[in-house]
């Protein structure tokens, strides 16, 4: 039995709620303690989704195939006029296609450097904004990073990240074509910068994020493959309004549904994560932007 059968769905749905920040981590390891299973408190199963990024790193900071460095530039509209982001090259000369790799709503934390060295191993030049790096950067743990992201003013932050992905598709490593994804809100900024950038962005891979509002959608150009949990009712509701004006807007675009998953299945650093539904997404997220970025 896997440890994601093993954990009562209830106390998922209170993890949900914690991450969304509806509660604080006090409240949420109080309210887990609270459920009783067989007569056993499921505080443990509360702990046990806790994330674990050491454990979950998949590509290291020396590895031959790429090269991480971090980089600053401007952001006007911005939080502080200045953004800060985890640039990823692969081996080799260049230029690459660019893939912007936007994070949850915690700030950049070590699950999404990996997420970009996964992308640069993969053959992208990857950029991983950090919102938090106006206020200081993602302060080391989650519960901190949430509220800190929390605190900053939402369209300025998102402006931060436009900003992000014009700086990168100039930038002289990059072939001048771009692809982003992101992860929950990082998933709805991945819609909302389609929307943005019309033209000037060639693919994006939203996963379990809040859909674009309809009467925005006419400005998608980017090719779009659109990622869901099968067991995350408030993300997909928006699903079949996003569809309408998706098809209205003669937008090209793919849904994938991954039946039995958690809304962040793809993070490994938890027990929500579903070994095969992620890696499935990944090896379709990266054939993707090959389709669309390369050549």
């Amino acid at each position: 039995m896997t440890e994601e059968q093993k954990i009562d769905q209830r106390v998922f749905d209170l993890y949900d709620e914690y991450c969304h920040g509806r509660m604080d981590r006090r409240e949420f390891l109080s309210r887990a303690a609270a459920i009783t299973i067989g007569g056993v408190s499921a505080l443990w199963m509360a702990q046990a989704l806790l994330p674990r990024y050491a454990e979950a790193q998949t590509i290291s900071f020396t590895d031959p195939r790429m090269k991480g460095t971090y980089v600053e530039y401007p952001s006007p509209g911005g939080t502080s006029g200045m953004m800060r982001g985890y640039m990823v090259q692969p081996a080799g000369d260049g230029p690459f296609p660019a893939v912007l790799i936007i994070h949850e709503n915690r700030g950049l934390n070590p699950h999404i450097e990996d997420v970009a060295r996964r992308a640069a191993v993969a053959g992208f030049l990857a950029l991983a904004p950090d919102g938090l790096s106006p206020a200081g950067g993602y302060p080391g743990n989650d519960d901190d990073g949430r509220e800190l992201q929390r605190s900053l003013n939402p369209a300025e932050l998102d402006q931060d990240m436009i900003n992000s992905a014009r700086f990168f598709k100039s930038h002289e490593l990059s072939n001048g074509r771009l692809g982003a994804t992101g992860y929950c809100w990082g998933g709805g900024m991945t819609n909302r910068l389609a929307v943005a950038l019309g033209s000037d962005l060639d693919a994006g891979v939203p996963f379990y994020g809040a859909a674009a509002a309809s009467e925005d959608v006419s400005e998608i150009e980017a090719a779009m493959l659109i990622v869901y949990a099968g067991s995350d009712a408030r993300i997909n509701s928006m699903w079949p309004d996003y569809e309408e004006a998706l098809q209205a807007n003669n937008v090209s675009y793919e849904m994938q549904m991954y039946e039995g998953t958690l809304h962040g299945f793809h993070n490994n650093s938890t027990p929500r994560y579903n070994e095969t539904a992620a890696a499935l997404a990944w090896n379709r997220t990266i054939g993707f932007f090959r389709e669309h970025l390369v050549g």
